[in-house]
């Protein structure tokens, strides 16, 4: 009897068990990287493993808005050298108060747009390919009722 091993990872920070998704999203909210990968892999480094990936659709890109997570001078060279590209950190307002931030809302409408698919609720798959397809099944549903 073979075992399947569940991919799993911890992020004490996030309160996070299981696994992530990291996207690239253009302004239209439509998706040009994902990756998936267990929890106790960081922001910063799922962010550069999804663009590593993808470099080829990503190739013309330029300029990369990302939010305050992704700050820091490794993260900005990571940019650099996979794609050429310049990174900006969209920051959030300074008062403790909410306010809409244009800019980081529309990754935050993607994510949104996957969780209506109810088979990406909870992690319910064993492997971490598994997952990575169901966002990208999410995504083409998504595409497909646009048109």
């Amino acid at each position: 009897m073979s075992h399947v091993i569940l991919a799993q990872g911890d992020d004490a920070g996030k309160k996070v068990s299981g696994i992530k998704r990291h996207i690239a999203v253009d302004t239209q909210g439509l998706p040009h990287a994902i990756a998936v990968t267990t929890a106790n892999v960081t922001d910063r480094k799922g962010a550069l493993e999804a663009m590593k990936k993808h470099t080829t659709s990503l190739s013309k890109v330029t300029h990369v808005l990302a939010d305050g997570g992704y700050t820091g001078q490794p993260f900005a060279d990571g940019i650099q050298e996979i794609l050429g590209a310049t990174v900006t950190i969209a920051k959030r307002n300074e008062l403790h108060t909410f306010s809409v931030i244009p800019q980081r809302w529309v990754v935050e409408r993607s994510f949104a747009w996957l969780e209506k698919c109810r088979r990406l609720w909870k992690n319910c798959e064993r492997q971490l390919n598994t997952s990575l397809q169901m966002v990208n099944l999410a995504f083409l549903v998504l595409l497909i009722k646009r048109c």
